[in-house]
């Protein structure tokens, strides 16, 4: 999230839900500010299917704008707001557990395990967790993972009821950006066609695993929603409109 008014736009209908007694857990990424730190320190990056090839010092510094940056920007913009936040890292607790993908990419964590405890702790209290999307190996290396991988994992350690992962783009598409070919609602069977079809792009791919995964783990639906659109949580949460792309079994 860039735009400080769609950042304060998301965070308002967080906090609105938390005041009716829903608990929100906001895992996030923090791709442009992880970019920023590794030009500052001349890190070139690199993609292979929308993950990030990861050296030891690109991990150390992912973490440092993931948790240093970006978790104790929304921790204190909700403060602001008039709520209360706990900003914690998958580092804490053993929240995230990973091991290496692929010799390929580096420091690029495949979830192994998930330690909800700390969640569900800070889930007793007023505040809402605001999760960075690090990783921690049993041997105690840092490990980048991605953020709508690491969500759909720890909606299912929790039994989420809804499943919700914000963009930048409306939703799904038959064929991108054409918007006459906008997907507002589809099953598993279709979805796992566009793949095969390869009329999701690279970067979208993640997200559709996410969905897949979480909705294996026993959750109902997934909506992919665009998160630039006022109040677009509330609007998919409240109303018969609905926003963005409902994904189904």
């Amino acid at each position: 999230m860039i735009d400080e008014k769609v950042k304060e736009s998301i965070l308002k209908d967080i906090l609105l839900l938390k005041t009716v007694g829903i608990k929100v857990v906001l895992v996030h990424g923090g791709g442009p500010a992880i970019g920023e730190l590794l030009e500052k320190y001349e890190q070139k990056s690199q993609f292979v299917q929308g993950l990030r090839v990861t050296n030891k010092k690109t991990a150390q510094l992912a973490l440092t704008a993931l948790a240093g940056k970006v978790n104790t920007s929304l921790v204190q913009d909700i403060i602001r707001l008039g709520g209360n936040a706990i900003g914690v890292s998958g580092i804490d607790g053993k929240l995230i557990e990973a091991k290496p993908i692929s010799e390929d990419l580096g420091y690029v964590g495949e979830i192994t395990a998930i330690h909800p405890e700390i969640i569900e702790r800070i889930n007793q209290t007023d505040a809402v967790p605001v999760i960075a999307s690090a990783a921690i190996g049993l041997d105690g290396e840092i490990y980048n993972v991605n953020a709508d991988t690491a969500a759909s994992r720890i909606a299912g350690s929790l039994c989420a009821e809804q499943f919700i992962l914000l963009s930048d783009v409306r939703g799904l598409y038959g064929n991108f950006p054409d918007e006459g070919s906008f997907i507002d609602e589809i099953n598993l069977t279709n979805l796992e066609k566009l793949v095969k079809e390869k009329k999701i792009t690279d970067g979208m791919i993640p997200k559709i695993e996410a969905i897949k995964y979480a909705m294996q783990e026993g959750l109902g639906q997934a909506v992919l929603l665009d998160g630039r659109v006022p109040h677009a949580l509330l609007l998919e949460l409240f109303t018969d409109r609905g926003q963005g792309t409902l994904i189904n079994h």
